[in-house]
């Protein structure tokens, strides 16, 4: 029983972005299944009276608001031209804003396959569009989530991969929080868009990023590892 126990988590260990992807998939289309039904969502309305209720403030909403930019447009430029300036010899600037690129493109499919209206009567700026999946929360998973997986597989560095990773996570999350605050989604349309950008990363960094920085991950040096 003891090996069947090590044998499993062995699995899983050399499995990581599998079991990933499988999970973040099962979880979306839960959710998927929950927002064509129509009717009101639990994890919804807890959420509005955590988030939207208790935490707003005077001084959170400028916060928030900043927080939230993190995911346009001209912020991903900005960082993806540092990117690639502070790596040189490779192409990770090229590879994220093909990535970037092409999760614009899936939200937007997803958006107009759902037709889910975003929420009203409590928005604190103004949005446009459909509501599920949040795009900037596909945005910011699959944007920072791929520079820390970069970052994690590439970096020599071990306090240096810590602390570049728990800081793109902590954005990830905060941006998405962002978006529930100031009111122009749902939970479930964060939610939604962490999972299917998780599924699109394990796709993306197993099929995609090896052609675009010319190189696997045991190539640098560094020994391969298993997800981010």
């Amino acid at each position: 029983m003891r090996h069947a126990g090590r044998s499993l988590a062995g699995l899983v260990r050399h499995n990581a972005w599998t079991v990933v992807i499988l999970v973040a998939v099962v979880v979306f289309v839960g959710l998927l299944q929950e927002v064509l039904e129509g009717e009101a969502i639990r994890l919804d309305a807890m959420a509005y009276q955590l988030v939207v209720v208790r935490m707003r403030s005077a001084w959170l909403t400028p916060v928030m608001q900043s927080i939230s930019e993190l995911a346009l447009p001209v912020v991903l430029v900005v960082l993806l031209l540092a990117v690639e300036a502070f790596a040189p010899g490779r192409r990770p600037g090229v590879c994220a804003a093909v990535n970037l690129t092409l999760v614009l493109a899936l939200n937007q499919v997803l958006k107009q396959i759902v037709h889910r209206p975003r929420p009203e009567g409590f928005r604190l700026i103004a949005e446009s569009g459909y509501s599920f999946p949040s795009g900037h929360s596909m945005v910011a998973m699959a944007f920072y989530g791929l520079l820390a997986w970069m970052v994690w597989h590439y970096e020599k560095d071990r306090v240096v991969r810590w602390v570049c990773c728990l800081g793109f996570s902590l954005v990830v999350v905060a941006i998405g929080l962002s978006r529930v605050y100031l009111g122009v989604h749902y939970a479930t349309d964060v939610i939604a868009g962490f999972c299917v950008s998780l599924a699109w990363l394990g796709l993306y960094t197993k099929v995609f990023v090896p052609v675009f920085m010319g190189e696997t991950p045991t190539d640098s040096g560094l020994p391969p590892r298993q997800g981010v």
